[in-house]
């Protein structure tokens, strides 16, 4: 996915970061997958040695590949729509503002921008035993609306992206107010 496909960019504007939730935080949906996965062929092995003649009749077998075929098919499309909302999760700081994609499911899609200088607040959330050792965490970004705030939900390094979004508002802000600031 190209950034010109996403944004519109200003003549001086140049991007700073294009931040995505950090690669850890997916693992525990491959787990699940691998899990669920298996599901069916212990499911196979237990009616088989339990009851052999029931799924080698048949209805039986028939019958027990059409479930298992329905049930692969919904686990990919689960899994499907995971890593399409981890990986569409995107944001995008430029030298001007920042731009939140938010993917919420398969077909819906929500933009947030924000500018630079309307930043009042910047704080790192850094909770838990595999986000310390991995070094991801929340960026929560506040203004001074009530209702406009943004979140980089587990980005890689999110204190040296705090540093980084304090220095580029303070530029920014001086650009806004002419350097009265």
């Amino acid at each position: 996915m190209a950034i010109a496909d996403v944004i519109k960019q200003k003549s001086y504007e140049r991007i700073e970061y294009v931040l995505h939730r950090h690669a850890f935080t997916f693992i525990p949906i491959i787990i699940l997958f691998i899990v669920l996965a298996s599901i069916p062929v212990l499911v196979y092995l237990l009616i088989n040695n339990l009851f052999p003649d029931a799924i080698n009749g048949p209805v039986g077998y028939p019958l027990f590949v059409l479930l298992g075929s329905i049930y692969y098919l919904s686990m990919y499309l689960f899994f499907y729509a995971q890593f399409v909302e981890f990986y569409l999760d995107l944001w995008i700081v430029t030298n001007d503002r920042i731009v939140d994609i938010e993917q919420l499911g398969l077909f819906s899609r929500t933009i947030t921008e924000l500018d630079l200088f309307r930043i009042q607040d910047v704080t790192t959330d850094v909770k838990g035993l595999f986000p310390t050792i991995f070094h991801y965490g929340n960026v929560i970004i506040k203004t001074a609306s009530s209702n406009t705030h943004i979140v980089f939900s587990n980005v890689p390094s999110p204190n040296h992206v705090r540093e980084k979004l304090i220095q580029l508002s303070h530029e920014d802000r001086k650009f806004h107010t002419g350097g009265l600031d």
